[in-house]
């Protein structure tokens, strides 16, 4: 810890004013808040909704944009589910309910909204049983219909060559879009199950019975994945369209061997293609994403899978979706930088990532390491990558036309204080529709210019915002831009106001 703390002592040492100049406008600045690792076991409703506080406030700090909030991890809710039981990790018994009762996921879109972030439901789809879990409710999706499944190791994993398992997990996606006001639908790495030694995922005969026209059951299998990834973007499509849909794989696509006819990079670890086969860049690809964040947790110089290479790899083959980097934390305070060892790697990395093409953001692994401050890294960030908010990378693929400007911008006086307040533009259809709003404020003899995230006050739900009076005698410009769902915005209404 202490050999933490010097290093990111050393990192703040360089903080200046270039910051500012190299802060892009739109960035995706993610965060994953997760449940499998029991961090709200045996807490109250009170307890556990203060310590998601705590971690929303933090996010906040740093301009944090997108909550992927995890809900689904083993055919189990974090809501309220009509098919599936409430998981032990919100409880400590699946199947019973929270007491007093709550529902953490729409709870969570609304504080996340409140802060003018996005919320992403994060589901894992296969895995219906991990190895500390030893009683399955009722409910259970594994008890209702076993010949559905197969054992793998402690695992239990819905057969992913079986079509009604297919049919259900979009049947579970369609209920969380279409009752809760997510962002987005997410997913992380966990496909095909991680290879265990001496462990066979047993589906020869499945392969047998379905296979037909694939030459290998390698071939079959990326197919099983890809067929749920193509129904679930329809899935989504048809449900509600702004709702992003998104993936996280391990970060490593494949590794590269001479006479290979599909990218690889210079890496030797465990990769999606071969081991999960999750096929990721046909994801990308063939537009069944809408955006891919490889969780690249190793450091610069890792020799097995170096964050660099991979970055690059990421860059060139995955740009037809926005390309987000999950980033770790901790692990990157762990190592110096190789071309500065006075410092550790979070600098470095953070500077790659926002310089490299194709690459429009991050995501934090994980929400804990910003709420506890571990060495100092979230006073870094709030002090210098993320000093400023950002709206959300355009997503034109989905839609592209703008909302109406805001009406009858105005500043008032109210019982409790001096407001600048507007009105929800009028909208044709539930895309158009303003959903958000940016406030821009520049003193007098600055330059009016929107593309400055410096200036951006707030990103806000709201339709009014308290003002900082303090007599009068000062002059400013405020103005107010509406964002719809995609977060196109809106052409400025401004406003002199002497606070």
């Amino acid at each position: 810890m202490k050999k933490i703390a010097i290093l990111v002592l050393c990192a703040l040492s360089f903080i200046s004013d270039a910051w500012s100049q190299t802060s892009p406008k739109r960035e995706f600045r993610g965060a994953w808040i997760q449940c499998v690792n029991g961090q709200w076991l045996g807490l109250s409703t009170e307890q556990m909704q203060q310590r998601l506080t705590s971690h929303l406030d933090a996010l906040q700090r740093i301009n944090v944009n997108a909550v992927m909030f995890q809900v689904r991890a083993e055919a189990d809710a974090l809501y309220q589910s009509p098919y599936e039981p409430w998981s032990r990790f919100l409880t400590g018994n699946q199947g019973t309910a929270p007491n007093p009762y709550w529902d953490p996921l729409q709870w969570m879109v609304e504080q996340c909204h409140k802060r003018g972030m996005e919320c992403h439901a994060w589901i894992n789809p296969y895995r219906a049983k991990t190895k500390d879990t030893h009683q399955l409710s009722t409910m259970h999706p594994y008890v209702q219909h076993p010949e559905r499944f197969f054992k793998y190791g402690d695992l239990l994993i819905f057969h992913p060559g079986l079509k009604e398992n297919r049919d259900y997990i979009c049947k579970i996606v369609h209920d969380i879009i279409a009752r809760y006001d997510v962002d987005g639908l997410h997913m992380d790495d966990y496909f095909y199950p991680y290879p265990q030694a001496g462990v066979v995922i047993p589906d020869a005969e499945q392969f047998r019975q379905f296979g037909g026209g694939f030459s290998s059951i390698e071939d079959w299998r990326r197919d099983n994945v890809n067929r749920l990834i193509q129904e679930l973007h329809d899935t989504i499509r048809a449900v509600k369209p702004w709702v992003k849909f998104g993936v996280s794989p391990f970060g490593i696509y494949h590794n590269h061997h001479d006479g290979d006819v599909i990218p690889g990079s210079a890496t030797r670890g465990s990769e999606n293609y071969n081991a999960l086969y999750a096929d990721v860049l046909k994801w990308v690809n063939n537009g069944w994403v809408d955006y891919n964040i490889p969780q690249l947790y190793w450091n610069i110089g890792f020799k097995i899978a170096d964050y660099e290479v991979l970055v690059d790899f990421w860059s060139k083959y995955a740009s037809n979706r926005p390309l987000y980097i999950g980033q770790s934390i901790l692990n990157s305070m762990k190592e110096p930088d190789p071309k500065n060892p006075s410092q550790n790697q979070l600098p470095a990395k953070l500077d790659l990532q926002r310089n490299t093409p194709h690459v429009d953001g991050s995501c934090i692994w994980y929400s804990a390491v910003i709420a506890e401050n571990n060495g100092g890294c979230t006073d870094y960030l709030a002090s210098t990558y993320y000093k400023y908010p950002a709206l959300q990378p355009l997503m034109p693929f989905i839609d592209a036309k703008a909302p109406g400007k805001v009406k009858g911008l105005s500043a008032r006086w109210m019982p409790d204080g001096y407001y600048l307040m507007w009105l929800e533009p009028k909208s044709v259809s539930e895309l158009d529709r303003a959903t958000r709003y940016v406030v821009y404020r520049f003193a007098k003899g600055e330059t009016v210019n929107t593309e400055d995230p410096s200036r951006i006050m707030m990103i806000t739900d709201q339709t009014c915002v308290k003002l900082p009076y303090s007599g009068g005698k000062e002059k400013y410009v405020y103005i107010v831009t509406a964002l719809d769902r995609l977060q196109n915005e809106s052409k400025a209404m401004k406003r002199k106001v002497k606070l």
